[in-house]
């Protein structure tokens, strides 16, 4: 898989420069761990692919989004498909699927704010540690705001709640967890894009007697994105970030990779 996704970003890189748009477009909504405030616009979709993998554990994790107006920027939808390879003990499978609505409450030309509404199926199998066990509720909201020409921020404040949810042998509990971010944009160009992100989340992990074991990880991920726009409306963003701990995370260390297409659909 992680040869895939490499192959399929070195491709991004060398497409033929014949069909590149005359006039830049800035990268948005594309950030790695930080959800960014930008709807769709009208007739647009995007799919977004990130993979992750944990050097510490072993562990692969991949994302795939796709992303719709439903029917103009106002108001959007999409849906995100988790694949998780656990080497300890050694699972692999879909995680819970989450469906996704985004209301686009300000969009002026320095800042957006787009808070997002989630369903978490639960399609996971709990039993592999792949899923809760349970249906689930996200709420998070995004703030972008344009400092400069060339600075950009993003703030992120979100919670999860499952109720009843399962640790492998089956006991229940009513789960709750948070997450809180920012990230620092630089735009060495509208194509290519220096950034910082810092997210920390929280979580309640059900213990085989049914009680709940508090989590926290604290992540500082610098990374990169480079985008090539095409006359016919497609933009291909692909990137690179090397997230690690900090605080009582410190040693864990992940390598993550993104590639995102948007294009128009009429």
């Amino acid at each position: 898989m992680i040869k895939q996704i490499t192959f399929s970003m070195a491709m991004a890189a060398l497409l033929p420069i014949t069909g590149y748009a005359e006039e830049s477009k800035k990268i948005q909504d594309n950030s790695f761990l930080i959800e960014e405030a930008y709807n769709q616009e009208a007739g647009v979709v995007q799919h977004i692919q990130s993979m992750a993998y944990d050097r510490r554990t072993k562990d692969w994790f991949y994302n795939f989004t796709q992303e719709w107006p439903f029917p103009d920027e106002t108001h959007q939808l999409s849906y995100t498909i988790p694949l998780t390879r656990l080497k300890a003990p050694g699972n692999t499978g879909i995680g819970d699927v989450m469906l996704n609505y985004r209301y686009q409450a300000i969009s002026s030309e320095r800042v957006a704010f787009a808070p997002r509404l989630s369903l978490i199926l639960p399609i996971g199998d709990y039993k592999k540690e792949m899923g809760t066990g349970a249906a689930g509720l996200q709420v998070n909201l995004p703030l972008s705001v344009e400092l400069t020409d060339k600075w950009v921020t993003h703030f992120n404040l979100g919670t999860t709640y499952t109720p009843r949810s399962r640790e492998s042998g089956g006991a229940r509990a009513n789960t709750t967890g948070t997450n809180v971010g920012a990230s620092l944009i630089y735009l060495l160009s509208d194509n290519f894009n220096l950034m910082l992100e810092v997210v920390q989340i929280k979580t309640e992990l059900v213990q085989p007697d049914g009680s709940k074991q508090r989590e926290k990880q604290t992540l500082l991920s610098p990374g990169f994105r480079y985008a090539i726009n095409y006359d016919s409306g497609l933009q291909v963003v692909s990137g690179l970030a090397l997230p690690y701990g900090a605080g009582s995370s410190s040693g864990d260390q992940s390598v993550l990779l993104y590639l995102s297409l948007e294009h128009p659909f009429k």
